[in-house]
C-alpha cells in the first residue's frame, strides 16, 4: 500500500493523481450535499456559424464519446480511474522517474481511457435517456412559471424547476434573450423548448 502511494505521487503519475483525487472529491461533497451533481456538468455544446465546419467536426467527437448525453463529471470519472491505473502500470514497469517521459506515456494512456471510458459509459447513456423521457413524458412546461436553480443565461446552460401536478420537474435551461441573466432563486417563464440542444428558452417573470 506505501508503495502504490509512493507510486501515485511521483513525478510521473501526478497529472492522472491530480485528476483522480478532484472526481473523488466532487463525489464526496456530492454525496455529503455540499454540491449539487449538475453544478459541474459543462454546457459542451459548440456553437459557431462563422466556421460550421469545424463546429459540427467537434460537436460530432464530443457526441461521440456520450458527451453531452451523461454529465461531464461521470464521464470523467470512468476516464480519471483507467488513466491513473495505466499510468502507474507504465511508469512501473519501464522504471521511469522523469515528468517529461511520462507525458509522453500519458498521450496514449489518455487517448486509450477516452475509448474505454466511452464503452463504460454507454448504459447510463440509455439510462439518462429513459430517465429524460420518462420524466417529461405528457408534461407539458411551456406557458409554466419556473425558478432558476442554477444560473443561465443565452450562452450558459443553467437548471430550473416548474411543478407540474405538484411535483418538480428539472429542466435544462437557457435565457431567451441574449440580454437577459437568470440567477438562481429568479422566477422565469418558460416560452419555447429548442429540440436541437434539448433546452428550454426562459425569460424573467415577475408574479
Amino acid at each position: 500500500m506505501f508503495e502504490l502511494l509512493q507510486a501515485a505521487v511521483s513525478p510521473p503519475n501526478l497529472p492522472p493523481t491530480a485528476l483522480l483525487v478532484f472526481v473523488l472529491l466532487y463525489w464526496i461533497t456530492v454525496i455529503v450535499g455540499l454540491l449539487d451533481i449538475s453544478s459541474l456538468d459543462l454546457d459542451i455544446e459548440v456553437e459557431g456559424d462563422a466556421d460550421g465546419l469545424s463546429a459540427d467536426w467537434l460537436n460530432g467527437v464530443l457526441a461521440f464519446f456520450n458527451l453531452g448525453r451523461i454529465p461531464l463529471m461521470m464521464f470523467l470519472s470512468f476516464m480519471a480511474l483507467p488513466l491513473w491505473v495505466g499510468s502507474i502500470l507504465v511508469n512501473f514497469h519501464t522504471g521511469n522517474t522523469s515528468f517529461l517521459l511520462g507525458l509522453v506515456f500519458l498521450l496514449p494512456l489518455f487517448i486509450g481511457s477516452l475509448f474505454l471510458a466511452k464503452f463504460l459509459t454507454l448504459p447510463f447513456v440509455k439510462l439518462f435517456a429513459m430517465l429524460e423521457k420518462d420524466h417529461s413524458a405528457g408534461a407539458v412546461v411551456i406557458g409554466k412559471v419556473c425558478t432558476v436553480l442554477l444560473p443561465a443565461t443565452a450562452e450558459k446552460l443553467g437548471q430550473a424547476a416548474v411543478r407540474i401536478d405538484g411535483a418538480p420537474l428539472m429542466l435544462n435551461v437557457k435565457a431567451a434573450s441574449t440580454a437577459a441573466e437568470l440567477r438562481k432563486g429568479d422566477t422565469a417563464l418558460v416560452i419555447d423548448f429548442d429540440a436541437q440542444r434539448r433546452v428550454y428558452l426562459i425569460e424573467p417573470y415577475e408574479a
